[in-house]
């Protein structure tokens, strides 16, 4: 349990967490029913949404969406030549890693028109329901409008280390490179001339510095939040974790990038 006492140290009000070890021992501590803005760690389940989609025949991942030459697949990996937000290009697709809402947004939207349904209601139909995530709702923005608990996005963190809602395959796809080689920035911890990132969720390589700790292996992937959220699964050890917290990262990002990182690295200590 020492890992989750870190988190009482952290400069913030409010904060639920819980770790699950290798052999699937969850720990938890905080009020794990309270609702927080979890910001974009939405983003992942959009992209697990999108996967649904794909295996349903509902849409395809390398489908046209957006500006010319970009399709599903670029924008949930933020290669789709999209600003952080805003209608309008500022690249080709595949030519660089832009972190952006609106290609998070554009993917949701070009499932609610292949659906015929808003995205909203495929994502509760689709993930939501069938995890149990009763108390996770969307609040406008797919990209990182999304209300959560410690409980539901547990129930999330047993579906991302044992899929049963879409393919083993799929799961792999999820969390593999999407057009390897790209630089890029993840927004607050750096510039990187190799930024992996799989479909809707990042994935570790070999950033540093980085949110997730020294001991994560590369295969690692997950997502924080600007609200001061967190969520990693590190399948190189089978460990995951998450952190919801009520203060927004923008106010305390030099502090959470040293916290954050020894929080992974004694979750990593303790329950691999």
């Amino acid at each position: 349990m020492q890992a989750l006492r870190l988190t009482a140290e952290w400069p913030v009000s409010t904060v639920a967490a819980a770790t699950v070890a290798a052999d699937g021992t969850v720990r938890t501590t905080g009020p794990v029913h309270h609702r927080f803005r979890i910001a974009s760690i939405a983003k992942m389940l959009v992209g697990w949404t999108v996967l649904v989609a794909h295996e349903e025949g509902t849409l395809h991942l390398d489908q046209p969406a957006g500006q010319p030459g970009c399709t599903v697949r670029h924008l949930l990996a933020h290669a789709g030549g999209y600003a952080f937000d805003g209608p309008e290009p500022i690249a080709k697709p595949g030519q660089r890693r832009i972190y952006s809402n609106t290609g998070i947004e554009l993917a949701a939207d070009a499932l609610a028109t292949a659906a015929g349904m808003p995205f909203g209601e495929y994502l509760r139909e689709a993930v939501l329901e069938p995890l149990g995530m009763t108390s996770t709702v969307l609040k406008g923005s797919p990209a990182h409008a999304v209300l959560s608990t410690a409980t539901d996005l547990l129930a999330f963190v047993h579906e991302l280390r044992a899929p049963r809602l879409i393919s083993a395959g799929s799961a792999a796809e999820f969390r593999s490179v999407q057009f390897p080689g790209l630089q890029g920035v993840v927004p607050g911890v750096g510039r990187f001339d190799d930024c992996p990132w799989g479909l809707g969720t990042e994935i570790r390589g070999t950033k540093q510095p980085h949110w997730t700790g020294a001991c994560n292996t590369p295969s690692t992937f997950g997502h924080f939040g600007g609200a001061g959220t967190l969520l990693w699964v590190d399948p190189g050890v089978h460990v995951a974790c998450l952190a919801l917290t009520d203060r927004p990262f923008d106010e305390w990002a030099a502090e959470a990038l040293k916290l954050w990182p020894a929080f992974s690295d004694a979750v990593l200590a303790e329950a691999g």
